[in-house]
């Protein structure tokens, strides 16, 4: 197995002790702003590297705590695979414990660590205090029966137990995929001088090389990864779950910002109207309307938008999931499965979140109709999951099914041994008959386009045709291959009809090229001078020499000269005939009459087809094949 990454979040009201409780686990202050350093508080997420060996590598997002920061803490938090939830034994649960809490319960982190801080500031018996109060805060939510330890980030008391207990617990997790198509939403833009611009981002999955093509969506902008650092190290490649920054080649930092989304395929959505799963807060202070006005968090952008609701018109406060729209001002980048936020522009405050069932939202009727429409969207069957994913990836290992399809092991075994349609390849590789099919169309309409632009060429070369098929894996187009009768000839593929032939309006002058040959027998004149006789031009010389060699026409000598084929087997067997087992070049001569100019590369062209060995001048006809 790889190596693993990972993201733990340091969330909690302001002044609880998170960028300290982060220094204290990374020696790293996270504030570095001058703001942050004046006014002792976090404005924007700060990184830190806290553990790094052959197996695992965790990362720390310390995100602001201030009410006002909201917006930066849920771009801190996107991507994070465990929260560490800071609560000050000294003032104990506070409104922003409350609102990360229900935030993150949001964003589908239910991996949870709760530190009580600052416990050298209070009496042993208000620390139990503070116990009972964060255990009763947290039943009912995703956190309920989490670890709960205390800490003091100065003394040190508590520090490296919870780390041990965050690098065991993640562990234990199943870490980011980097089977996905690369995508890196970007929290930070700045420029280096001397560099230029550098973004900053936890890759939410796939993963990224050096020198490879990026695009930036939703702009569309092409750059390339000119340079990747993770926490200060210069590093060639960069993986799900990593924190990354990226120097990117000739784009403008102004041109790029906080939720821009860094990519390198063209798979990924770009919308601005998307059917989701809304779960709305029971501490909601105002009535949720139709068409509202909403601020919704994806990833790490922030887009003004409205909430459309296809069976009600008002929520005042809601339990159950709603299916409805969010139409944003602006277009991000979303797919099936993501998380979201939603708050309210004013007065400000969160009021729900959920996931993304359908990043292309279509225009709908208000309705049952459309309610039924969205409910077959959201849950689908384990089978219909399964082949969405291969649809898009064509080739997808199991453990991945099974994560991005939310099924379990038992669920993908069923799908698969249930329809002889389902293929698995070596190393636990899922594809459908109809990928293959699909796959087994385009290297048919590949060869045909080949043989048409190359008539002369045998077939393309398999490594070539793989590159054109790019989407598909390299085992998937070997199984295609294998479905049809194909032509192989050493690495070479072609259409089993295919016979490599002239160009018909070519074919009269290198009948008659071919002709000119025979009738100067052995006293050939050099190649370009008979293309140039029967007025081939230039840049088709190449492959009409290399097509005359291969359909054994001619045989070249050196690069300049060749016989024609039947004049190269005629003087072999000239040769044979008027030497004995054993000749050499004064026996030669005198069998052929060659001039030096000829006889010398006819020698060497017998010792390098294998037809004699040479041994200290004398040769011994050894082989009988003709290699052209």
């Amino acid at each position: 197995m790889g190596k693993k990454y990972y993201t733990i979040g340091m969330a909690g009201h302001i002044d609880h002790g998170k960028t300290t409780l982060t220094k204290a686990l990374t020696s790293v202050d996270t504030d570095r702003l001058k703001e942050e350093k004046e006014r002792s508080i976090s404005i924007e997420p700060g990184f830190a590297p806290l553990y790094n060996d052959a197996e695992m590598e965790i990362s720390v997002v310390d995100v602001p705590g201030h009410e006002r920061f909201i917006r930066q803490m849920i771009a801190g938090v996107a991507g994070i695979d465990l929260v560490v939830l800071v609560v000050a034994a000294d003032e104990g649960v506070m409104p922003q414990t409350k609102e990360h809490l229900d935030i993150l319960a949001l964003l589908g982190i239910t991996q949870g660590i709760v530190v009580l801080t600052k416990i050298s500031k209070v009496e042993e018996e208000l620390r139990d205090l503070a116990l009972e109060e964060v255990i009763d805060e947290l039943k009912g939510t995703v956190f309920e029966g989490a670890t709960i330890l205390m800490a003091d980030s100065l003394s040190g008391e508590g520090v490296e137990r919870l780390k041990q207990i965050v690098i065991t617990t993640l562990k234990g997790m199943a870490s980011k995929s980097v089977r996905g198509d690369f995508r890196l939403p970007i929290d930070q833009v700045f420029t280096v001088k001397g560099q230029g611009t550098v973004v900053r981002g936890t890759v939410f999955e796939g993963t990224l090389d050096t020198g490879e093509e990026i695009i930036i969506l939703p702009q569309g902008i092409h750059t390339k990864a000119k340079q990747i650092q993770a926490h200060h190290r210069k590093e060639s490649s960069v993986f799900a779950g990593q924190r990354a920054a990226i120097n990117l080649s000739g784009v403008d930092y102004k041109e790029i910002k906080r939720g821009n989304v860094l990519v390198t395929s063209t798979h990924f959505t770009v919308t601005n109207t998307i059917d989701v799963c809304l779960k709305v807060l029971r501490a909601v202070n105002h009535p949720i309307k139709q068409r509202m006005p909403i601020v919704a968090h994806v990833g790490t952008s922030e887009v003004m938008g409205k909430l459309v609701f296809f069976d009600r018109n008002k929520v005042d406060s809601e339990s159950d999931d709603i299916l409805c729209q969010i139409r944003l001002n602006e277009t991000i980048v979303a797919k099936r499965g993501d998380r979201f936020i939603l708050r309210r522009p004013t007065p400000m405050e969160t009021i729900g979140g959920g996931w993304i069932i359908q990043p292309n939202g279509g225009k709908y009727k208000f309705g049952e109709e459309t309610i039924a429409l969205l409910q077959s969207e959201r849950h689908g069957s384990p089978q219909e999951r399964v082949l969405r994913l291969v649809e898009q990836y064509k080739c997808v290992d199991e453990g991945f099914i099974i994560r991005e399809a939310s099924i379990t092991h038992k669920d993908l075994r069923d799908i698969l041994e249930g329809e002889d349609q389902w293929i698995v390849f070596s190393q636990s590789n899922v594809t459908h008959m109809k990928i293959v099919d699909e796959c087994v169309n385009s290297i048919e309409h590949i060869l045909r386009g080949f043989h048409e632009e190359f008539p002369l060429l045998l077939g393309i070369n398999i490594g070539e045709l793989k590159q054109s098929l790019k989407r598909y894996s390299g085992a998937l187009v070997d199984f295609a291959i294998e479905q049809k009768h194909w032509k192989r000839n050493n690495g070479f593929l072609s259409l089993e009809e295919f016979i490599p032939h002239l160009p018909p309006e070519w074919e009269k002058r290198c009948n008659q090229l071919i002709t000119l040959m025979e009738a100067d027998g052995t006293q050939v004149k050099d190649m370009e001078k008979y293309f140039h006789q029967v007025g081939i031009p230039e840049k088709w010389q190449s492959d009409f020499y290399h097509f005359f060699i291969q359909e054994k026409k001619i045989v070249s000598l050196d690069d300049k000269k060749s016989y024609s084929y039947q004049v190269f087997l005629k003087t072999v067997e000239e040769l044979k005939e008027k030497t004995g087992e054993r000749f050499d070049i004064a026996d030669a001569k005198a069998a052929l009459g060659l001039s030096r100019k000829y006889l010398i590369p006819f020698l060497e062209k017998l010792d390098k087809d294998g037809l004699t060995l040479r041994t200290e001048g004398i040769r011994k006809w050894i082989g009988t094949s003709i290699k052209g």
